[in-house]
């Protein structure tokens, strides 16, 4: 059974080789849902997933971490117990296809710093050769 969810990257894309030469790209995302208990109060619940997509590696570059996505897929439930023989639990998200909907507010700055640092450099430049003038 397939299904969608809209959610935000927790962190940065990374892409494994496995299997030889196969690639996937792993990631996770939150899903925020709530609702409003009897006394009217509203209570948000977040629900993480372990994400994996194997069909291209190079879309890995565009999923940073505050990224809005949409992703069609498959869940699956994990169990595990650690080292300390602490009980586990999570859930993974099989995509089968991403549709970026907005970038992170991280990579939007990122641009705007370089664009102001260009902008700066440009005027710095412009009032150097105005002071070098002899008159």
């Amino acid at each position: 059974m397939s299904m969608n969810i809209v959610s935000r990257l927790t962190g940065n894309a990374q892409v494994r080789t496995v299997q030889g030469d196969r690639q996937v790209v792993s990631f996770s995302v939150a899903v925020n849902d709530g609702y409003k208990n009897k006394q009217g109060e509203w209570v948000s619940l977040t629900e993480y997933f372990e994400c994996s997509y194997w069909l291209s590696s190079k879309i890995a570059q565009y999923l940073t971490k505050g990224s809005l996505v949409e992703l069609t897929g498959r869940v699956s439930a994990r169990a595990w117990v650690d080292r300390n023989e602490d009980v586990h639990a999570g859930l993974n998200f099989h995509t089968s296809h991403i549709r970026l909907l907005a970038k992170s507010s991280q990579t939007d700055t990122a641009q705007a710093e370089k664009r102001t640092a260009k902008k700066t450099k440009v005027e710095t430049t412009e009032l150097v050769e105005e002071d070098a003038l002899p008159f």
